[in-house]
């Protein structure tokens, strides 16, 4: 392997690992100074700035390729679903700038950006090995977030529990991704495919099946393997709360849809009403119908703001795998689309309620109560984004959850095989407009319920969250400003 060759090819990876360690050299070094705002303003700024250049990179000169093996992929489609991620974590620094849990603030920076590239090498591989290190990077980088907080035992209680789900889970995907290459010898997504027969479904092949949707389905955090999440959404950090909803969707949804289709197409079995056969559609349809309802179920008794977020992307999460089931270049744009705009948005009602936070010491119901008459630009946006949340036009949540739902119906051979997954989808959809309606029944019905001294401006990460909410009310209006290069960048790569 030409080495010079591959950190070429991932010459973005490479920009932010150096800029993570950079982050630590200048926190280093400041903190013999004693200013903490200062330091921490500094590296902030220093890593934003990073992956701003990132971005950059990826739009202009950023070089295309593979290397031997799959273990990296750099096509338009990839460079797209990195910048996506770079962006989240910009968003996420923007929101963490008053963050004042922990003075270790290059530290926890730098594991933003070490997460930011986990996510990066989990979109751009194609080979078995690469995706389960790429995954656990991203994964060990979020458990240290959500405890990072050490003076609140109970962020600390949230990571021991997400480390051990999570480290039982990654022993299951890598026991089923062992079984997959024994049954066919490779390793690299496409010679998966030519490996595997048509309809062939070997004992050995669906228990290795089996235990590597157990270890998706931890990552999406999709029932019945989501128990970690309602905790670690609620005690970690809130800007790490909100990086652990978006960015870590984002590269687990696709890779799961990238692996389903391409690798594993002639196992891929039929999840038809009544007509179902073994592979991997099934239990992913089950998954899926068990999130949509167990989510939203759950969400109608919440109190708490971050609780409830937890819930919605517990039945978001069986949204999306409508969209894995359904399959094909079509099912995988739907998948593309409704994460990244589903991470978008979450991200802003998390910045949301950290300012929330801040201003009244809590993130329940009450500590909301009112925000409508204290803060209504605030309140506009957060309402616009539980909106869009529930999928309500002409927001861009809606248009996100029709397209899976019209991909659904349009996949096999438009039989109408996965209306049933389609009919549970909707009548959830209806469900969760109760909750996220009395989000906006506190805010703008009720009164007060706490006094608040005075109410903090907001800052940058005001302006975050007002460029995001643009950006769902236009990306709803207009989706084909999204949609169509996320389909160009699909056929470029040849799925």
């Amino acid at each position: 392997m030409n080495y010079s060759s591959l950190a070429w090819l991932a010459s973005t990876e490479v920009l932010v690992v150096a800029a993570a360690l950079f982050v630590l050299g200048v926190d280093l070094s400041l903190a013999r100074q004693g200013d903490s705002i200062r330091r921490r303003r500094i590296v902030t700024i220093t890593a934003i700035a990073a992956c701003v250049v990132a971005i950059g990179w990826l739009l202009g000169a950023a070089p295309e390729g593979v290397s031997s093996g799959g273990m990296f992929v750099s096509d338009s489609l990839t460079r797209w679903l990195k910048m996506v991620v770079l962006a989240l974590t910009v968003a996420t620094l923007s929101f963490s700038d008053r963050s004042e849990f922990t003075p270790h603030h290059g530290e926890y920076v730098a594991l933003l950006l070490f997460g930011a590239v986990g996510m990066m090498l989990v979109v751009s591989s194609e080979n078995l090995l690469m995706v389960f290190l790429a995954l656990e990077l991203t994964s060990i980088s979020l458990y240290i977030l959500t405890g990072f907080n050490k003076r609140d035992p109970q962020g600390t209680e949230a990571a021991l529990k997400y480390f051990l789900f999570g480290g039982m889970s990654g022993a299951f995907l890598l026991f089923g991704l062992s079984f997959v290459y024994g049954v066919t010898g490779s390793i690299e997504f496409r010679e998966l495919a030519t490996s595997l027969a048509p309809g062939g479904s070997s004992p050995v092949l669906l228990i290795g099946l089996a235990m590597v949707l157990v270890g998706f389905g931890f990552k999406v955090a999709a029932a019945p393997f989501h128990f970690w999440a309602p905790d670690a959404y609620q005690a970690a950090p809130t800007p790490a709360a909100g990086f652990i909803a978006s960015g870590s969707k984002v590269a687990a949804f696709f890779i799961l849809s990238k692996f389903a289709v391409l690798a594993l197409a002639p196992v891929d079995g039929a999840a038809a009403w009544g007509a179902m056969h073994p592979g991997w559609a099934p239990p992913i349809a089950w998954m899926a119908a068990a999130s949509m309802i167990l989510g939203n179920l759950a969400a109608l008794a919440q109190k708490n703001i971050r609780r409830l977020l937890a819930y919605s992307a517990i039945g978001h999460a069986g949204y999306t795998l409508i969209g894995v089931v359904a399959g094909g270049p079509a099912g995988i744009s739907a998948v593309i689309f409704h994460v990244a705009t589903y991470a978008l948005t979450v991200l802003a009602a998390f910045g949301v309620v950290g300012i929330v936070e801040r201003a009244t010491g809590g993130s329940d119901f009450v500590h909301f109560a009112g925000l409508a008459r204290r803060a209504p630009g605030l309140a506009f946006c957060f309402g616009l984004v539980i909106l869009s949340l529930a999928g309500i036009p002409p927001l861009v949540g809606f248009f996100g959850k029709l397209y899976l739902f019209l991909v659904a119906l349009n996949a096999d051979a438009g039989r109408l095989g996965l209306l049933w997954l389609v009919a549970v989808g909707a009548g959830t959809t209806c469900v969760s407009f109760y909750y996220y309606l009395q989000v906006l029944k506190a805010m703008y019905v009720e009164d007060p319920a706490i006094e608040v001294d005075q109410w903090p401006s907001g800052g940058v990460e005001m302006v975050t969250v007002l460029a995001i909410t643009a950006i769902v009310l236009v990306a709803g209006c207009l989706p084909a400003l999204l949609l169509s290069p996320v389909q160009e960048a699909l056929a470029s790569a040849g799925l």
